[in-house]
């Protein structure tokens, strides 16, 4: 993947500061692989989860404000949407990933695809988060991560660019994919999952993840998300679940 250079870096030190902070607090017990199971009685199986933290518990580098409307509004908006679409069609007995897997690529599907995959992506994001996140990964995480990026230091530097460097709209993601660690953009609702990758972790760069509490600074959102927010424990559970 050819990466954009982004303005600044993220030093060692604050990436290796800072103990982990317990295990992530799962609210889906499916979430490390989010198939979320089969449509029942109750309704489609990929309704919104709760968020796994307060909305102002993100604060100061992400405000309530800004996770009430970018959960309330743009992610619940993308499930409305989703069933509206698929009501009717054998789309919506499927899982979610099930939805993402059968639109890939399909003109015709193109709206289901977009809103399917924007609700995986975003659950996603809200797990890769936690508050007083940053820190190191486990020991495992961090020899594949100098493995297959040389150091921790030039994994960061190599994310930060990637995130920063998205053209328009998009996610920055730390996946696994035949047998190592890569860092792969997404423009608008693509995801790793619709080209057989194994998310591990991702950062939301569209312009609403940001713009009330950074305005047009996406590097410092970034930086902001790496040191203080990020959830390695999340990303090593999905390097070693199956």
């Amino acid at each position: 993947m050819e990466r954009a250079h982004g303005e600044g870096g993220i030093t060692r030190r604050a990436f290796v500061q800072g103990a982990m902070v317990g295990a992530a607090v799962l609210a889906h017990p499916g979430f490390l692989n989010p198939a979320w199971g089969k449509k029942d009685s109750g309704g489609p199986a990929w309704e919104v989860p709760s968020l796994p933290y307060p909305e102002n518990a993100l604060e100061p580098h992400i405000s309530g404000k800004t996770v009430s409307f970018h959960y309330g509004k743009h992610h619940q908006g993308y499930a409305t949407k989703l069933k509206e679409l698929v009501q009717g069609s054998p789309f919506a007995t499927m899982s979610l990933d099930e939805i993402i897997t059968a639109t890939a690529g399909k003109a015709e599907h193109q709206a289901i695809f977009n809103n399917a995959a924007q609700v995986w992506n975003h659950t996603f994001y809200w797990r890769s988060l936690r508050p007083g996140g940053g820190g190191e990964p486990d020991v495992a995480l961090t020899q594949r991560i100098i493995k297959d990026f040389g150091s921790p230091q030039a994994f960061m530097e190599q994310f930060l660019a990637a995130a920063v460097g998205v053209f328009g709209s998009g996610w920055a993601w730390l996946v696994e994919h035949a047998g190592g660690l890569k860092i792969v953009q997404t423009s608008n609702a693509d995801t790793p999952i619709a080209h057989g990758q194994k998310p591990l972790l991702t950062v939301d760069v569209w312009e609403h993840a940001y713009y009330l509490d950074y305005q047009n600074r996406r590097t410092d959102y970034v930086h902001a998300v790496l040191n203080h927010l990020i959830d390695w424990s999340f990303a090593a559970k999905n390097l070693s679940a199956g």
